[in-house]
């Protein structure tokens, strides 16, 4: 087995195991996207590729290759016949770096023998995806981003490209505060050609401004993939003994309790955050993928691959 302490660092993020459980699965776009290199998605032009279109009237000038005989016969007028092109993906993956993305679950899956915070989880996820689309023959690009954009890598389609992504991956800390829907909508601006936006976030914000951003994508005819990450302490809360708890973003604000006064209280209101990013995420036709630091993040990436491949071919 290679000794994967003699690579450089940034390439630890590439986990063997991990590629292995992808490597023959797809990210495959469920709407039209619009590219450059010839590809396995839907591209808006009509082309003259491998699925039917429609048919056009002939003009002079189309090259009478194209021409419908079959139609020909049945109405004695001449219709070429068009098909969709198909298209490379251009995708740009968004990993939330703000503090909140520092936290530790006790219960969380252990990689190299250590358990991995919501961030790094994230960085794995990035990571992995990245390899896949570039692979694919996709452009990839990353935004880490906590308070404001920390870096925008734009997304380019060639091998050489992953060594960039992976090492500000590798190079990034979690930081400060959270401005999720200024980011968002900032993006939304930057992207310009229809592709995939992938958000990798605990999406610690107000909920309504997050899906306002979300629509914003939306709107500008971007498919959205959201891999909401938590640790399974924020999903259960299981404390049960006086303790002090205090902000990640903000190391000021620390706080004395009893959880188990507040445990009820405390997961109400989860609840209904999560409920509300997923059925907003729902309206608007947003991949929503909740994941729990608990679960490995390769055999939880590879599960929603396997399903989004049966869900796109249907």
């Amino acid at each position: 087995m290679p000794d994967r302490s003699a690579q450089p660092t940034y390439m630890r993020l590439l986990d063997p195991d991990a590629l292995a459980k992808i490597h023959r699965l797809e990210l495959l776009a469920r709407g039209v996207v619009e590219g450059f290199v010839s590809g396995r998605h839907k591209s808006p032009y009509k082309g003259f590729s491998v699925e039917f279109a429609e048919h056009r009237q002939y003009v002079p000038g189309d090259d009478i290759r194209d021409l419908d005989w079959r139609v020909f016969g049945k109405s004695d007028r001449y219709y070429i016949k068009q098909y969709i092109e198909e298209t490379n993906l251009r995708a740009v993956i968004l990993l939330d770096a703000s503090g909140s993305m520092r936290y530790v679950g006790q219960q969380a899956a252990k990689h190299d023998g250590r358990p991995l915070s919501k961030f790094q989880y994230g960085q794995y996820l990035a990571a992995s995806l990245a390899h896949l689309m570039i692979h694919q023959q996709d452009a990839v690009g990353l935004v880490t981003f906590d308070t404001k954009v920390r870096r925008y890598i734009p997304s380019r389609a060639r091998v050489s490209h992953l060594r960039g992504i992976l090492q500000e991956l590798s190079q990034t800390e979690p930081g400060e505060e959270t401005a999720l829907a200024p980011i968002f909508h900032d993006i939304a601006e930057r992207a310009h050609r229809r592709g995939m936006i992938v958000v990798i976030s605990d999406l610690f914000d107000n909920p309504d401004e997050i899906l306002s951003a979300f629509h914003h994508f939306r709107y500008r005819k971007h498919e959205v993939l959201v891999l909401h990450v938590m640790a399974e302490e924020e999903l259960t809360f299981p404390f049960d003994r006086w303790s002090q708890f205090h902000d990640l973003e903000v190391d000021s604000r620390r706080i004395q309790l009893d959880p188990r006064a507040v445990r009820a209280e405390y997961l109400d209101r989860v609840r209904q955050f999560i409920h509300k990013i997923e059925v907003g995420c729902g309206q608007m036709d947003v991949d929503y993928v909740p994941l729990s630091t608990k679960r490995s993040f390769d055999v939880a990436l590879a599960h929603y691959l396997a399903n989004r491949r049966g869900r796109t071919r249907a």
